[in-house]
């Protein structure tokens, strides 16, 4: 195992990495549906299809890039990512200077498959560290989001009319620097064999078999839901806001509040999981997704955007740590490539179709509905934690009972 203080340096990095490649995500969600509906004006129901072809570009790359860095290594598949990113992010700034929304919806499909590997950070810093290290190794990487929560806003709010009279493109322009950024930083990871070297693919069980234990199945779930509810609501959010006559700078202002809530609860997420357990965390951010969908049907003031908006955040936070952590136990190292990608593909699948179908809700049945269908999806989560937790009991007491006989 590294020694504890290469660990730290090295999870250290992700999280710088991360702090740098994740502030493209809020650039792409302030703008994204904005600059859809600016270039297809006569359909403002596809004006989240950008936003969407972001996620499906995650979701697409996820198991290959996995893949990919069991074959080259993480430092040169990471690598690889960010010129990915970087070719995405600017096509999707000139693509609104050519005034192409089916150019603009491929440049975020690529921008969204770069993020797939920066979705790959969290499990490449729990390569590191033992089990009971893992959630924290996580969640310190998810601390760099908080700088990304600013980064990202920021740039939208003073690059978006550089390019005038193209609104918008200065902002995805100044966002592909970021991933030259982060290609420079990457130079200082450690020169990781490719795992195809070192691991016997044969070894382990299948991607059914994975899939089939509970406890993945529990993970994968919550996760899913955690991630795909807070696509489904923050996608809308910035629509819902300008149509309720706030300005692009205050959509921005929220989403970065939003984002930030996402990511500050990184500093302590990892502890709470070390003491409350999996299950504890993991419900507490469903029952916060649940209490935003409440608060977003209580009014349509400002105040209720960013306070939905915060706790969509926070709740995403415990959800999402909580059950990635909860995965991290249910492989080992010679399953982990098909687990992850496995995991990250359904996963980002449903973010997908959580913001494509975003924009067509927030026009077809109304900001309001849209809020009343986090609850019931939170309430099977729910039911489905309480089933593992007894489940886990159940086979606690069992091995005990096999121990005193």
């Amino acid at each position: 195992m590294t020694p504890r203080t290469d660990r730290l340096t090295i999870a250290n990095l992700y999280a710088l990495l991360s702090a740098v490649n994740a502030s493209a995500a809020p650039i792409v969600i302030s703008l994204g549906g904005l600059a859809g509906a600016y270039l297809l004006p006569e359909y403002k129901s596809l004006a989240t299809l950008p936003v969407s072809g972001f996620n499906i570009g995650v979701a697409l790359l996820a198991a290959p890039a996995s893949w990919l860095m069991f074959r080259i290594g993480r430092k040169h598949g990471f690598m690889a990512g960010a010129l990915l990113g970087f070719i995405g992010v600017a096509l999707a700034s000139w693509a609104l200077y050519l005034h192409s929304f089916v150019l603009f919806c491929f440049a975020l499909l690529l921008a969204g498959g770069a993020n797939s590997f920066v979705q790959q950070y969290r499990f490449a810093a729990s390569d590191y560290v033992d089990a009971p290290l893992k959630a924290r190794a996580i969640s310190r990487v998810l601390i760099g989001g908080i700088a990304a929560a600013v980064i990202g806003p920021q740039i939208v709010m003073h690059f978006r009319d550089v390019l005038y009279p193209t609104p918008f493109a200065g902002a995805f322009l100044m966002g592909s620097g970021l991933f030259l950024i982060a290609f420079l930083i990457m130079q200082w990871l450690p020169n990781q064999p490719a795992e195809y070297h070192t691991h016997d693919t044969t070894r382990g069980r299948s991607r059914r078999e994975i899939l089939r234990q509970p406890k993945f199945a529990v993970a994968l779930l919550c996760g899913t839901a955690s991630y795909a509810l807070m696509a489904f609501v923050m996608t809308a959010a910035p629509l819902a806001m300008v149509g309720c006559g706030f300005d692009v700078s205050e959509a921005a202002l929220g989403i970065q509040w939003h984002v930030m809530a996402m990511f500050i609860p990184s500093l302590f997420t990892g502890n709470l999981i070390a003491r409350f357990g999996h299950i504890r965390v993991i419900s507490s951010g469903l029952i916060l997704l649940m209490l935003c969908a409440l608060i977003a049907l209580h009014g349509l003031t400002l105040v209720h955007f960013y306070s939905a908006l915060i706790l969509l955040g926070i709740g995403w936070n415990f959800g999402f740590v909580g059950a990635t952590a909860l995965l991290t136990e249910t492989y080992t190292s010679d399953e982990k490539h098909k687990a992850q990608g496995l995991n990250d593909s359904i996963l980002f699948g449903c973010v997908a179709l959580g913001s494509l179908s975003s924009g067509l809700a927030y026009h077809v049945i109304g900001w309001e509905l849209m809020n009343w269908l986090v609850i019931p999806i939170g309430i099977v989560c729910l039911s489905a934690l309480a089933w593992l937790a007894i489940r886990e009991r159940d086979l606690r007491a069992d091995a005990e009972t096999h121990k005193r006989f």
